[in-house]
């Protein structure tokens, strides 16, 4: 693989932005953007470092769960009819809970440790 990664990429781009420009930003608005831009790197980051592991443990889970095989999106719908429909099976709670926990491990891992 070429260097730099990715990841060092994205990770050169928020070094810069919490070490360099965020000190020096003393707009209130200019401010706020970039500590959103320095989350949406890190976010970006996360889902290229987990996001194929957590997906693929979603449909495994979920897959189990509905007795079914198909791409999470597709599966997570079937769950949903079910669920709307009074007939979610066993464990669904439990798959609730994990599969929001998978989420929270990209998109505010901070958050994840209150959310238990």
């Amino acid at each position: 693989m070429d260097r730099p990664t990715l990841d060092e990429l994205l990770e050169a781009v928020g070094e810069f932005l919490e070490k360099e420009l965020l000190p020096s930003v003393a707009d209130p608005r200019l401010r706020f953007q970039t500590l959103v831009a320095l989350n949406a790197l890190g976010i970006a980051r996360r889902e290229l470092s987990l996001g194929e592991a957590l997906a693929e443990e979603d449909r495994r889970e979920l897959g189990a769960l509905l007795g079914l095989e198909g791409a999470p999106e597709e599966l997570l719908g079937v769950l949903a009819r079910r669920i709307r429909e009074g007939q979610a099976p066993p464990g669904t709670f439990a798959f609730l809970k994990a599969h929001v926990a998978r989420k929270l491990k990209v998109a505010s891992p901070k958050y994840l440790g209150r959310y238990r």
